[in-house]
């Protein structure tokens, strides 16, 4: 069996005009409506919310996101990807 070793990725950000937006180094898009788009990349977990929001493409090889919208502003946490485990141990504590 081969190792798997994650490699991180370049981690950008691009804003245009606050209506386009491309990030780099994104693992996994967490949660999305009109609102709010809630991404685990490189950097941290990336919340980007405004309104009309829209993912034109997440491309998972390259961790490449790109959506559109009026972009009002994105943060960064330190919050951590779900795990079915994570969900297990604390549905029985």
């Amino acid at each position: 069996m081969a190792d798997e070793k994650k490699t991180k990725m370049a981690h950008n950000i691009i804003l245009e005009n606050r209506s386009k937006l491309s990030v780099s180094g994104v693992s996994d898009v967490d949660s999305f409506d009109e609102k709010q788009v809630c991404a685990f990349t490189e950097m941290g977990f990336l919340t980007i919310k405004g309104s009309n929001l829209h993912i034109n493409k997440f491309n998972t090889q390259n961790g490449e996101l790109n959506l559109s919208g009026k972009i009002d502003n994105f943060f960064y946490s330190n919050r951590e990807p779900k795990t079915a485990a994570n969900f297990i141990s604390k549905l029985f504590k």
